[in-house]
C-alpha cells in the first residue's frame, strides 16, 4: 500500500491510500477519488515532505491486511529501518543538509530527518533529489 498526500481544486488537504501510483490513475479516472471535506473530484497528488512533523492531530488509520499485504508491509518496515540505518540523523534540519549536499557545499552522505510542507517544495523547486521514509506507528515510540 503507498499513503499519497492529496489536494483538491479547494486546496483541501488530505491523505489516500492506493495499492499503487496506477490504482490510484484508475480510480481518479473512475471517478473514486473525491475530497472528503467538499466532495470534489478534482483531486491531485500533492508533493509529500519526508517525515513532517504537524501540530495536527494524528488520525488513525485502520487497514485489514491478508498475508500478502503483512509481507509487503513487513518488507517496507526493513526496507524503511536499512535507510534510518545507513544514514545520518539531521532533524529538522533536514533541508538545510539535503541542499548543502546537493550543492557540494558537504560531503554526500545518506540523510534523514524531518521537513515542513513548505521546506520539501523548496527543495524540489531547487532540484533537490529526496523521499519520504515511512513511519510506522511503532516508530515513534
Amino acid at each position: 500500500m503507498i499513503r499519497f498526500a492529496l489536494i483538491c481544486e479547494h486546496e483541501h488537504e488530505f491523505e489516500g491510500w492506493f495499492r499503487s501510483n496506477d490504482d490510484f490513475d484508475t480510480q481518479k479516472k473512475r471517478g473514486f477519488v473525491d475530497c472528503p471535506t467538499c466532495g470534489s473530484h478534482k483531486v491531485q497528488k500533492a508533493l509529500m515532505a519526508p517525515a513532517v512533523s504537524t501540530a495536527r492531530k494524528q488520525e488513525t488509520i485502520a487497514l485489514a491486511m491478508g498475508e500478502a499485504q503483512k509481507q509487503a508491509l513487513a518488507q517496507l518496515k526493513a526496507m524503511a529501518e536499512k535507510v534510518r540505518e545507513n544514514a545520518d540523523y539531521v532533524g529538522d534540519k533536514f533541508a538545510e543538509e539535503a541542499r548543502k549536499i546537493h550543492f557540494g557545499e558537504t560531503d554526500p552522505r545518506g540523510i534523514y530527518g524531518e521537513a515542513t510542507l513548505e521546506e520539501a517544495k523548496s527543495l524540489a523547486e531547487d532540484g533537490v533529489e529526496f523521499m519520504p521514509i515511512p513511519v510506522f506507528p511503532d516508530d515513534r515510540n
